[in-house]
């Protein structure tokens, strides 16, 4: 089930303002498009769709599949959507919606490769993945290094924000975490309408999977690991992941 803060409509409709600065895509969309080469690609978790349509842009068929269609109706109202099929599901209902999908690379960015608690989910994502990428296609992804203990600098001192979001005025929002267990990270991210006082509560929960978890899960899940590369915009917290289902 999508968190609140994705499939609520008004937390939906006020999302992009609320993170404006996407610049860090632009990596990615340089590996898909560039390095890897990809004419097509499924983007997992694609939200509400500005990934999806940067590579658009590029002239790559995409597909965008998310759970929470709040955010998948944000991005079907984006100027030039249409060039996107949008798929309300995720990784494990793709082949059943598309049976005939064959692409190049499959992509999940930002935190989406860990919102997969579970090993029994994680293990289903990655093998409804596979079943999408045709032969020699590449998974792509960026993962959070535990390690790195980035949840510690997500007070609500340090990322609380004020933001004028047009129609819906000033929105105020914060992170607080509420515990770290076992590897799953829970937090809080409540936001505030100040135009008619509304708050709204949206509690995410997060798996931290070490870089040798990860890649064992990879190749039990039938892939060849091709890289592991520090993610550029955040050097040292994050990996990349580069994987490939073989010809």
């Amino acid at each position: 089930m999508p968190d609140p803060i994705f499939d609520e409509p008004r937390l939906a409709a006020v999302y992009d303002a609320l993170d404006p600065d996407r610049s860090d895509l632009d990596v990615y969309v340089a590996l898909v498009a560039d390095e890897l080469g990809a004419r097509s690609v499924l983007d997992v978790g694609s939200g509400t769709g500005t990934f999806a349509l940067m590579l658009a842009d590029r002239g790559i068929d995409v597909v965008g599949v998310d759970p929470a269609r709040a955010s998948v109706e944000v991005a079907r109202g984006k100027r030039g959507a249409d060039r996107v099929r949008w798929l309300d599901g995720d990784a494990t209902t793709v082949s059943d919606l598309l049976p005939d999908l064959s692409v190049d690379v499959a992509t999940m960015t930002a935190n989406v490769a860990q919102v997969f608690l579970s090993d029994a989910d994680w293990v289903a994502t990655l093998a409804g993945i596979h079943r999408a990428l045709r032969p020699g296609g590449h998974l792509v992804f960026e993962a959070r290094r535990p390690e790195a203990r980035a949840w510690e600098g997500w007070t609500p001192e340090a990322t609380r924000q004020v933001v004028d979001c047009g129609p819906a005025g000033l929105v105020e929002d914060w992170v607080e975490v509420v515990s770290y267990a076992g590897g799953v990270l829970e937090f809080a991210s409540p936001t505030l309408f100040h135009a008619d006082g509304v708050r709204i509560e949206s509690t995410s929960r997060l798996r931290f999977r070490g870089r040798e978890e990860v890649e064992a899960s990879l190749v039990e899940a039938g892939y060849v690991v091709c890289d592991v590369r520090d993610a550029p915009d955040r050097p040292g917290r994050e990996w990349v992941y580069v994987a490939q289902r073989p010809e």
